[in-house]
């Protein structure tokens, strides 16, 4: 079967243009009545509040009245199911709406009359706007009981409407909450055939569907990303064996139940996972002939279009029909916040105009393929829905191969208006508790409040030729995807590991490093490689017995040999034009993004850093060159300060020669960052790495070499540390020491620094970074879904071998109890493997001095509070499994003391000035 497709600009006008302007007029005069409601909304901002119209209808008015007043109004509504009790949201209204920066309405400023948070005042304006956002919240969630969904459900039913179920909480952090999501699951089906035993979706006219089979009426949504606290693109095989098990259960289940299945679709990164899940398990004999299941695509997605005429295709093969349903998408604020931050091609579409004529696109092509899919139109967009009737109707596509759908609350008119049309119209129904609903609501508080929404458009009295015009695709929405740019500085973006192009890159430079594995290393000095006696192994933490590396020492006097090398250059290259010196550094930068995959592959195998934490900091390495060839510009321009009488210019001179002391937990991006900062600058730099990552170092040296840095400015000194690097430290001619690394070190450097050596005729300049005891505070009105993920990446990213990682995490006694809980089963549910695996989330420690210095830390943490996570590791390699404490004093050694490792105490405050308080008590302070 070949799908053909339609280009993405028609110059000739539709056949069905007509037909769908009549019927979306017809629409409208049957939805006059939901206008005028939502008209009474807008009144209400500008009105005379003696007009009693409620607190939750006036919030959508005040949010589309002024756009800061929306960002504090949706935060404050976001947070208040987390909040314990009125003395605690009274004192968040103030927080979020008691500033002048936004004109309040008067209900509003009514709401802040009082003083104290706890006053009689305070908690009548925290019952008034808690029951407000609470009932505002009932609008769109079918109820938070299954008899209070079931009554909603049968009130449906008089209408003529049939409903897809949806359990909200499907945001999962644990294993046991994906096992649980799944059981929710299957005793809702098992409820709902209980409930509407053997009943079939209809509309009023029943004519049966191609091939005889008829679709159950009780229809329930699920998300995939739940089926799997780790479902993660990087992983594709490791998630579909997980994921795929469960959805066999469910369908199974449903199957018996004769309940209808329907898969929702979420964030871009996870389509082409989604898709390729459902596509192998509904293709398997077991699933092959049901056709009562469904998935979704999102019309805002610039590539939508090419993957349903693929579904198309696929279903076709498979011989048995299944349900599209077509919606225009819920996260394009998110879509584009991530892109942005990551540098990427925004994969929506820009223009909501655009996203509109997709959808009708991709509804001529659902419609015209009928007899292979199931169309399930999804808007609240009375055009949308005219145009999908008026293709149906000229196809005489039948009734039941075909159904409307609008989302509860959003469209209560229109959906009984399609109805009454004789289409099976399907209501979208969430259900469930608040706090996980919260976000649901969040999102539909955004698409109602949106200028370009067009419920807001009906609402403030867009004339009806305009309402339902025919939408057309913007250009620039017709061009390829480009990355937008902030007109700032543009980080270099990270590898998109959701494109199946980018995991097999990827895995090729792994291959293609593994083979390069066990050659000789040796220090750059003066213009030539040094070859010495001294060899040492660097190894892969992940497994000891693979040698990355062989590398040559110097000893001291081939070390001096390089300080007068460096001494000899400097004069040059002080006097080298600063131009010629960014050049340098910016031809530096290109080589790394050239070779970013392979030196991404070096950092997993020689460091064991797992692969999305080693391409980012192969970003951050090329950001350091960008960054910093940008400064040396702006400085090279100098200042002027002239007075009456005098020209002044300010300028900055190189110091001289540079020892950069870099560490191995960020090979590339300290030793990057420390380097050229140095180099561009004027300075000539001997730069001495840890001996654990020292190949990442030599790989680093061939793109300064190859970049044009010249012999002697730029030089590579593989020593001991305790021996040639303490002689570099107080040799006479260094002038600058830049080092990173353990506190102990740190000041060992600063005090030998800091002493006047014989022939020194300068003061050392000395940048020390020594580590971090970093703590992250979680208040009473955190949402926990976030506190949690964001702590167990924090603390077990990396194993934890960041000065930055959280090693302490401060918590508000009132949530404590239910952080912990969360926070151990999301941390045992974390994959402890090979850095290289796709899966791997907490991959080995350094060597075997840190593994036993980090296991003594644990024996002592067991005598000093109570260890609640301990998990099994693998047996060979440096591992850790991560480790969690609690019941731990402020001042317990492992609440104090640099562990470097994936161990974290979790300590309980009574307020947030106290959790302060400890977070401070440290002697390190970082971020």
């Amino acid at each position: 079967m070949v799908i053909q497709g339609t280009p993405i600009l028609q110059s000739t006008a539709s056949p069905y243009e007509a037909a769908t302007q009549s019927i979306a007029k017809d629409l409208l005069t049957k939805t006059e009545d939901h206008h005028n409601w939502l008209g009474r909304i807008r009144d209400s901002v500008s009105a005379d509040w003696s007009v009693r119209i409620q607190l939750h209808d006036q919030l959508l008015g005040f949010a589309m009245a002024n756009p800061g007043l929306r960002v504090k109004l949706f935060q404050l509504i976001d947070c208040l199911p987390s909040l314990p009790d009125q003395t605690a949201i009274a004192r968040h209204i103030r927080d979020y709406l008691g500033q002048d920066a936004v004109e309040l309405p008067g209900p509003l400023k009514a709401l802040l009359n009082f003083t104290q948070s706890n006053s009689v005042p305070g908690r009548l304006a925290a019952t008034t706007f808690s029951t407000a956002v609470a009932t505002l919240a009932k609008k769109y969630i079918a109820g938070e009981t299954i008899d209070q969904v079931f009554k909603t459900l049968n009130q449906l039913k008089k209408q003529n409407l049939t409903f897809a179920l949806d359990l909200l909480g499907e945001a999962v952090v644990t294993e046991t909450e994906a096992e649980d999501y799944l059981n929710r699951y299957l005793l809702l089906m098992e409820q709902l055939a209980e409930q509407f035993p053997n009943q079939q979706a209809r509309s009023r006219v029943l004519p049966e569907r191609s091939r005889g089979e008829r679709l159950p009426q009780a229809q329930v949504t699920v998300k995939l990303t739940a089926f799997y606290s780790q479902f993660d693109p990087l992983d594709p095989v490791g998630t579909q064996a997980k994921v795929s098990e469960r959805v066999r259960r469910l369908l199974r289940k449903a199957g018996e139940l004769g309940v209808a299945v329907h898969f929702d679709m979420e964030q871009y990164s996870y389509k082409d996972l989604t898709l390729a899940t459902l596509k192998d398990v509904l293709t398997e004999d077991e699933f092959r002939q049901r056709s009562d299941i469904g998935l979704t695509q999102q019309a805002y997605l610039r590539d939508s279009y090419e993957d349903l005429q693929e579904i198309i295709q696929w279903v076709s093969e498979r011989g048995t029909p299944l349900t599209v349903r077509l919606v225009k998408g819920a996260y394009w604020d998110q879509e584009m916040i991530k892109a942005m931050q990551h540098g990427w091609a925004a994969p929506v579409y820009l223009h909501k105009v655009s996203t509109d004529a997709n959808f009708e696109r991709m509804s001529r092509l659902l419609l015209k393929n009928y007899e292979v899919i199931y169309a399930a139109i999804g808007s609240h967009n009375v055009r949308s829905q005219a145009h999908t009737i008026a293709i149906a109707e000229a196809l005489n596509i039948p009734k039941r191969n075909i159904e409307l759908q609008v989302l509860y609350g959003m469209a209560d008119k229109l959906a009984v208006a399609l109805a009454k049309r004789d289409y099976r119209v399907r209501v979208y129904c969430p259900y469930g508790n608040l706090i996980p609903g919260m976000a649901y609501l969040i999102r539909r508080l955004l698409e109602n409040t949106a200028n370009t929404s067009f419920l807001r458009q009906s609402l403030e009295a867009t004339p009806i030729n305009s309402l339902i015009a025919k939408p057309d695709f913007v250009e620039i929405d017709t061009q390829p995807a480009k990355a937008i740019s902030r007109q700032q500085f543009n980080n270099a973006p990270d590898t998109d590991y959701a494109q199946p192009q980018a995991r097999r890159t990827a895995q090729q430079a792994l291959d293609q490093v593994r083979s390069q594995l066990g050659k000789s290393y040796g220090s750059w000095v003066n213009g030539s490689y040094v070859q010495t006696e001294t060899v040492v192994p660097s190894v892969n933490p992940s497994n000891p017995s693979e040698v990355i590396g062989h590398i040559s020492l110097l000893d001291m006097t081939q070390a001096d040999t390089a300080i007068a090398a460096a001494k000899a250059a400097f004069g040059s290259w002080r006097d080298t034009a600063a131009a010629s010196r960014v050049a340098c550094l910016r031809r530096a930068g290109e080589l790394m993004t050239a070779r970013r995959e392979e030196l991404s592959a070096w950092i997993v195998l020689e460091v064991g850093k797992p692969l999305r934490q080693a391409d980012a900091e192969v970003s951050e390495a090329i950001d350091f060159c960008s960054y910093y060839a940008d400064e040396m510009e702006r400085l090279d321009a100098g200042s002027a300060a002239d007075v009456p009488g005098e020209t002044n210019r300010y300028r900055y001179f190189p110091k001289g020669i540079a020892l950069v002391i870099s560490p191995w937990n960020f090979p590339l991006a300290i030793s990057t960052g420390m380097t050229v900062a140095a180099l561009v600058t004027g300075n000539c730099t001997l730069l001495k790495p840890a001996e654990n990552s020292a190949v990442i170092a030599a790989k680093l040296a061939e793109i300064l070499i190859e970049a044009g840095f010249p012999a002697g400015v730029f030089q590579l000194i593989f020593a001991k540390g305790s021996t040639v690097g303490a002689h570099l430290v107080n040799h006479p001619d260094v002038h600058l020491i830049a080092f990173t690394g353990s506190r102990e070190v740190g000041c060992r450097i600063y005090s030998d620094a800091a002493q006047l050596r014989p022939g020194q005729k300068h003061l050392k300049r000395v940048i020390v970074e020594m580590g971090g005891k970093n703590a992250i505070i979680v208040d009473a009105s955190a949402d926990l879904d976030q506190a949690v993920q964001g702590v167990v990446y924090s603390a077990f990213g990396y194993s934890g071998q960041k000065c930055s990682a959280c090693s302490r995490v401060i918590v508000l006694e009132a949530v404590h109890d239910a952080f912990v809980e969360r926070l151990v089963e999301a941390t045992r549910s974390l994959n402890v493997g090979l850095a290289e695996s796709p899966g791997t989330k907490v991959g080995p420690v350094i060597d075997a001095i840190s593994q036993k210095r980090i296991q003594e830390y644990i024996e002592l943490g067991k005598q000093e509070g109570e260890l609640v996570l301990s998990m099994d590791t693998p047996e060979n390699g440096y591992f850790i499994g991560p480790t969690i404490f609690t019941q731990i004093s402020v001042d317990a050694k492992i609440t104090q003391q640099e562990i470097f490792g994936p161990v974290l105490a979790v300590i309980s405050a009574n307020t947030f000035d106290e959790a302060l308080t400890i977070a401070n008590v440290t002697d390190y302070a970082l971020t």
